[in-house]
């Protein structure tokens, strides 16, 4: 991608501090401080309901920090955003993989293609009144082969398997060459074999460039290629370094309120 002028700080995808956030008329957030570096590839663990999902939403404008004295919100350098604008420079994988999460799926003539391209739209499918240009079409067929998935272009996206599925799903959040690509649960509802090849994709990603903020509480959802890891419980941060010092039983038993043992397989972690 192009350097860009909007950019005042390329060197920052994220950057918090004191940020609270309610939903509702309950906070789920708690005086969030945190940098991301952009293109850095960082895990966020925790267990459910820990926040983890809603720090995502606070990432991606759709939920906003309760104002208090000291709170700042910046993106790509930037503390204000038109929404549209923010949206072609990362991507976002949701952790389903109905309705929403895949827009198009009950429209029983929407294609693998017809879906990523819909996606410089925000679009469910690519409706009558949308002008598909040529540079989306070619931009949607470069998103297909990153994810090698050309093969399912012009299969109706009803049809295709989780795994395929979710192929699809990163090839639309990809769609616009994001700097930045967020991933919540993204191995939900895959079997193990889907799995392993999700794994692989977001580490041929990694490995050009492409940044990774991955969401989980799966501990063998965290590629070798992820030095850094922030741990969440409450709605706080209770944790930000190195995973060798984090993504430790001792430190994870106390995450999850469990007994935790982790395994090593090569440069995968398990835990039980």
């Amino acid at each position: 991608m192009t350097e860009d002028a909007n950019f005042p700080d390329q060197s920052e995808f994220l950057s918090l501090s004191n940020v609270n956030v309610a939903r509702g008329e309950r906070v789920v957030l708690h005086d969030i401080n945190l940098i991301i570096r952009t293109g850095e590839h960082v895990a966020i663990l925790g267990p459910n309901g820990c926040g983890k999902s809603s720090l995502i939403f606070t990432m991606t404008c759709q939920l906003y920090p309760v104002f208090l004295p000291g709170m700042q919100v910046r993106i790509f350098g930037r503390d204000r955003w038109d929404l549209t604008q923010l949206r072609r420079h990362f991507g976002v994988v949701s952790s389903g993989l109905h309705g929403a999460e895949l827009p198009g799926e009950r429209t029983a003539v929407t294609t693998g293609l017809d879906a990523v391209i819909a996606g410089f739209f925000s679009a469910s499918t690519l409706w009558p009144n949308l002008h598909v240009t040529d540079e989306m079409r070619e931009l949607a067929a470069e998103a297909l082969e990153r994810m090698e998935a050309t093969h399912l272009a012009y299969q109706l996206v009803g049809e295709m398997s989780a795994g395929e599925k979710r192929r699809i799903l990163i090839a639309r959040a990809l769609v616009h060459r994001p700097r930045q690509l967020l991933l919540d649960e993204p191995s939900n509802a895959l079997d193990l074999a889907a799995q392993r090849e999700l794994r692989e994709t977001l580490r041929r990603l990694a490995a050009e460039g492409t940044g990774l903020v991955l969401v989980t509480h799966h501990l063998s959802d965290i590629l070798p290629e992820i030095k850094r890891v922030i741990l969440m419980r409450a709605g706080r941060v209770v944790g930000d370094g190195p995973r060798e010092q984090l993504l430790t039983a001792p430190r994870l038993t106390e995450l999850f309120n469990t007994p935790v043992h982790i395994g090593c397989d090569e440069e995968w972690l398990h835990s039980w």
